[in-house]
């Protein structure tokens, strides 16, 4: 479920700041999957797949760096997520969207930099 719970959280950033894999779920299954980061990117790009990762994310596959599992339950958070966020950002104003993505930017920012 914690995969489940990545792909919406993506979803709903991608949908409210049009963000993915290499700013919410690569540090997401990082900080809470506590997946290597090779691990973490080959399988950021599978749940992303069409059209974005699809050969990288082969190229992670073949080099046994994806979990098909967590991919498909990313995919699917983010299906979910992804009009949650779009429905939320719609209805924010513009400047407390921008100082929203600006938080959440420090957060992950400051979070990976006092546990690197």
């Amino acid at each position: 479920m914690e995969y489940l719970a990545i792909g919406v959280g993506g979803g709903i950033l991608a949908g409210l700041f049009g963000i993915g894999g290499g700013v919410v779920i690569v540090p997401a299954l990082l900080l809470v999957a506590k997946m290597a980061p090779e691990k973490a990117t080959g399988t950021s790009l599978a749940a992303l797949l069409l059209p974005v990762g699809a050969l990288g994310a082969w190229h992670y596959y073949r080099s046994s760096y994806v979990d098909v599992r967590a991919a498909l339950w990313i995919a699917l958070g983010l299906f979910v997520g992804a009009w949650l966020g779009a429905h939320l950002a719609l209805r924010l104003p513009t400047r407390d969207l921008q100082r929203a993505f600006a938080v959440f930017l420090l957060f992950v920012a400051g979070h990976l930099w006092w546990t690197a």
